[in-house]
C-alpha cells in the first residue's frame, strides 16, 4: 500500500464517520481499514483518531492532517483530470465577452485563424464595455483592461496597453499643435467617459506627475467613437495604442505631447471562472491569445513605421 492509499483511507474514514462505512466504499474489511490507520499513526508518531465503539473522532493533530490530506487528494484529482483532458480536441461552443477597443481593432482580424485551427469550436462573441458577470451569463472567457478585482475569476495577462494623445493632421493644421499640457485648454478635446477619472489626463512636470482636468468639447462612451471622431478632425483624444495603431501607421492620426504625457501602462487580461481553463476549448483560446498578442503586435507595427 502507498502513502496515497493511506491518505485516501484516512480521509474516507473521517468523511464516513467510521471504519465499517469506509470499508464498504473501499472494498476491504473493517479490520484492514483499522490496520491501515494504525500504520499511518505509527509512521507519523501521533494519534489521529479517537476510537469508540460507535464512532471515531479527530484529535487536534488529526484535524490538521485531515485538512492537508484532503487538499493533497484534490490536487491529485485535478492533475489527473488535466492530464487526461490534454489529449482531447477543443470542441463545442466557446462564449467570449470582449471590450470593444480590443475586439474591433485587434481580435476580429485574427479570429478566422483560430477557427481554422480548431474546426470543432463554435464561437459566440459578445462585444461590450459593460462589466459582464461571466458566471451569470455562462461565458467562458472575458477580455478586460485594468486590474481584476473579482475573486471568483482567474486572470491571465495577454499584453500591456499604453494610452497616448492623438489628433488628425487636419485638426492640427487648422487649430495648431499644442506643445505644453496647459495648451490643451485651448483645444477641442474628445473624452471617452468610461470612468469618473476619464477627463483627468496625467503629465510629467519636473519629475512629478501633474493631472490636468480636461474641459471636454465632446464626451463619448466608446473608444471606437472617439477614434472615428478624431480621425474626422473633431479634436484631440486620449486612447490606447492598440486602438489607434492602424490610424497612426496610415497617417490619419498623429501622436502629440509624447515627451510629457504619462502613458499609464494598463494590463490586458483574459479572465475566466475558476476551473474553466481545464476545458480544451478554453485552454486553446487562452493559448491563442497569448501567442498572438503577448508581444503587442500593434506597437511593433508603429515602431517599424517610425
Amino acid at each position: 500500500m502507498s502513502a496515497i492509499t493511506d491518505l485516501q483511507t484516512f480521509v474516507r474514514v473521517v468523511e464516513r464517520g467510521g471504519f465499517a462505512a469506509a470499508s464498504k466504499d473501499l472494498g476491504i474489511t473493517p479490520s484492514a481499514v483499522s490496520k491501515l490507520i494504525t500504520r499511518l499513526e505509527d509512521r507519523l508518531g501521533v494519534r489521529l483518531l479517537h476510537r469508540t465503539t460507535r464512532r471515531v473522532a479527530l484529535t487536534p493533530e488529526g484535524e490538521t492532517y485531515h485538512l492537508r490530506a484532503r487538499d493533497i487528494l484534490t490536487a491529485i484529482d485535478d492533475a489527473d483530470a488535466e492530464v487526461s483532458r490534454a489529449g482531447q480536441r477543443p470542441r463545442g461552443r466557446l462564449r467570449v465577452n470582449c471590450v470593444p477597443a480590443f475586439a474591433l481593432s485587434q481580435l476580429l482580424p485574427l479570429l478566422p485563424d483560430f477557427l481554422a485551427r480548431y474546426p470543432e469550436v463554435d464561437l459566440e462573441l459578445a462585444i461590450s464595455d459593460r462589466m459582464v458577470d461571466l458566471l451569470a451569463e455562462n461565458a467562458d472567457v472575458g477580455i478586460r483592461t485594468g486590474s481584476i478585482d473579482d475573486p471568483s475569476l482567474v486572470a491571465r495577462k495577454i499584453a500591456e496597453i499604453r494610452r497616448g494623445l492623438f489628433a488628425s493632421p487636419d485638426y492640427l493644421a487648422r487649430c495648431g499643435t499644442p506643445h505644453t499640457p496647459d495648451q490643451l485648454q485651448d483645444h477641442d478635446c474628445i473624452v471617452v467617459r468610461l470612468s469618473p477619472a476619464s477627463h483627468r489626463w496625467p503629465f510629467r512636470d519636473n519629475g512629478q506627475v501633474r493631472v490636468i482636468d480636461i474641459g471636454s468639447r465632446v464626451l463619448v462612451d466608446s473608444g471606437e467613437a472617439a477614434l472615428r471622431l478624431a480621425i474626422a478632425g473633431g479634436g484631440i483624444t486620449r486612447l490606447a495604442d492598440l486602438v489607434v495603431a492602424d490610424a497612426v501607421r496610415e497617417g490619419r492620426l498623429q501622436p502629440i505631447l509624447n515627451e510629457s504625457h504619462v502613458t499609464e501602462a494598463v494590463p490586458l487580461s483574459a479572465v475566466y471562472p475558476q476551473g474553466r481553463h481545464r476545458m480544451p476549448k478554453v485552454r486553446a483560446f487562452l493559448d491563442f491569445l497569448v501567442e498572438r498578442f503577448s508581444h503587442s503586435p500593434w506597437r511593433e507595427s508603429r515602431t517599424k513605421r517610425l
